[in-house]
């Protein structure tokens, strides 16, 4: 099998820098994942589909709690922007 320069300095490069590797934002897109889908299991379970309804008056309480504890959820995800993960 031939390689070609471009393929060797290419992978030289990835090689080289793999112990540098910072999968902060990663981590972050995962717990946001998480969080999301506690959102629509929560919403669900208030007998509600997530992203059908607004918060204003008379919504059920049970459904404004699940927007607030997502968005506590969400923000305790925004530390993880700036973790190094190996």
């Amino acid at each position: 099998m031939k390689f070609s320069f471009t393929s060797v300095v290419a992978f030289a490069a990835v090689a080289l820098n793999a112990g540098q590797v910072q999968a902060g934002p990663i981590a972050m897109g995962l717990c946001y994942s998480a969080c999301n889908a506690g959102y629509v299991t929560c919403c669900a379970s208030a007998g509600a589909i997530a992203g059908t309804f607004t918060l204003g008056l008379g919504v059920p309480a049970a459904l404004a709690v699940c927007s607030v504890v997502q968005g506590t959820c969400m923000a305790a995800c925004t530390p993880l922007l700036a973790a190094p993960t190996p």
